[in-house]
């Protein structure tokens, strides 16, 4: 064998064979073609634009609490207690002391009549627990054992209808307890005066007066005609 055929057999064994080659530009672009056309067809999302109106249309609603025309006079956080029947014990005439909420207890004082008023509802719910006026004849003591807590008797309002019941509210600390006693002592005061000037006979001073306004009132009506 001469040497160019050798030569030649040793370059044709070096070569890489013709499968192993790098696809042509036009193979590549026909194997990337189903690719391509599976993303054409795909769906495109698209914004929607539908509107949903409500069946019931709610209107808005002020809600008031009966507090609008009253100051504030006291405000301490405490928990209040009934004596009275469970549900398990009504009408067995047995009755124990009840826990009725946790919550501000406030005495409430209105802008125009001056009544002065106990306040209490139940966290979270605002569930009314005491509703009672502040009555001067009612007489407050401590509880048994407990220098934080106060125990009275009073007609209250809070379910709708008036009830004499018998409540007890426990504060956290004896200081706070003192500070409630205080501005019910001054309440009570308040409204004493206030009855006593309601029932009092008319003083001459209130007679001149009334015949001064009735005075002008008349002389007003005589300018007009």
């Amino acid at each position: 064998m001469s040497d160019a055929t050798t030569t030649d057999a040793a370059a044709d064994a070096a070569a890489p064979p013709a499968a192993d080659a790098a696809p042509a530009d036009g193979a590549a672009a026909s194997e990337s073609t189903p690719a391509a056309a599976a993303s054409a067809d795909e769906p495109q999302e698209e914004e929607s634009t539908y509107q949903c109106d409500p069946v019931v249309q709610l209107e808005e609603v002020e809600v008031t609490s009966g507090e609008e025309e009253e100051d504030i006079v006291f405000k301490l956080r405490g928990k209040l207690y009934r004596y009275g029947e469970t549900m398990l014990d009504k009408g067995s005439g047995k009755k124990q002391w009840i826990e009725r909420g946790v919550g501000e207890m406030k005495i409430l004082k209105h802008r125009e009549t001056q009544t002065e008023r106990l306040l209490m509802r139940q966290e979270k719910t605002m569930k009314l627990i005491v509703n009672a006026l502040v009555d001067p004849r009612i007489v407050m003591t401590k509880n048994v054992g407990s220098d934080r807590a106060w125990v009275w008797s009073c007609f209250d309002y809070s379910e709708g209808t008036l009830e004499e019941e018998v409540f007890s509210v426990k504060f956290g600390d004896a200081d706070n307890a003192a500070k409630f006693k205080e501005a019910f002592d001054q309440s009570q005061k308040n409204m004493a005066a206030l009855q006593e000037g309601a029932d009092a006979a008319p003083s001459a001073e209130a007679d001149e007066a009334a015949d001064a306004l009735a005075g002008l009132s008349t002389g007003t009506a005589e300018k007009e005609s």
